[in-house]
């Protein structure tokens, strides 16, 4: 990890804010956006003085673009671009409106492909680099319908990895493309999802975003390119599509 330069999307709080103090312990020098100025300054000053934060809506194409020349321009390169930033949402599918599913994939998918396409011309001039997408169980196992809507976009973001990952298979096989999924995380996730919803952090089972975080950097320092944050959580995948039936009977209790 030591001297990486990781670009981290959503690091103002939570996981992105957990996997830009741990990188940056290992020596990682960060660059952190999103739109909250003054918990992203406090990130950075956690993450020492060659931490870069920018104020970022990754929503917004020309900021994401923004954000990868200021990186590039600083450091002179970018090793990593993790595209963390998302959110939620607490509605039955009944009940989706054309604004819901609208924001989930502007918020979850567009908003990761800015990030992609952004920093892709650098990666594919050094034939090196990686872009790690987090994703979500519920982008592998969408039994939970109050997060339909949440599970469609993360089930988008996980077919353009794939896509981009199959593109750039042959043509620039330096640049690595991961989907990490994790389940329910202890963060402000559930509080602050789109018509509100239940607190993570009193989920049970719940990661924590140490916990989470740790996996991410261990896909950084060992490339993969499919990563579940618990070992249990790939092995629950398998028997969803092993037997759908048989595990949506088994009440299985998942992923935020």
């Amino acid at each position: 990890m030591k001297d990486k330069i990781i670009v981290i999307t959503g690091a103002s709080a939570g996981i992105g804010a957990a996997i830009a103090r741990k990188a940056a312990a290992e020596g990682a020098r960060v660059v952190l956006a999103a739109r909250r100025q003054k918990e992203l300054s406090e990130v950075a000053a956690a993450c020492g003085p060659d931490a870069l934060a920018v104020i970022t809506d990754v929503t917004v194409r020309s900021d994401v673009e923004s954000l990868a020349r200021q990186a590039v321009d600083r450091f002179r390169r970018v090793d990593v671009w993790i595209n963390n930033a998302g959110r939620g949402i607490t509605r039955a599918p009944s009940e989706i409106t054309d604004d819901d599913l609208d924001m989930m994939m502007r918020d979850n998918v567009k908003s990761a492909l800015y990030g992609m396409q952004a920093i892709l011309p650098h990666f594919k001039e050094r034939n090196a680099g990686q872009i790690l997408n987090v994703s979500s169980m519920l982008g592998r196992i969408p039994f939970f319908a109050l997060r339909a809507a949440y599970s469609a976009s993360k089930h988008a973001l996980n077919a353009l990895t794939a896509g981009l990952r199959a593109e750039l298979r042959h043509t620039f096989p330096g640049v690595v493309v991961t989907t990490v999924s994790p389940g329910i995380v202890a963060t402000e996730f559930g509080l602050n999802a789109l018509h509100g919803g239940l607190d993570s952090r009193s989920m049970p089972g719940a990661q924590s975003v140490d916990e989470v975080a740790d996996v991410v950097i261990d896909a950084i320092r060992n490339p993969q390119i499919d990563v579940y944050t618990r070992p249990v959580y790939a092995d629950n995948v398998r028997r969803y599509y092993d037997d759908m039936d048989a595990f949506e009977r088994a009440s299985f209790v998942g992923p935020k």
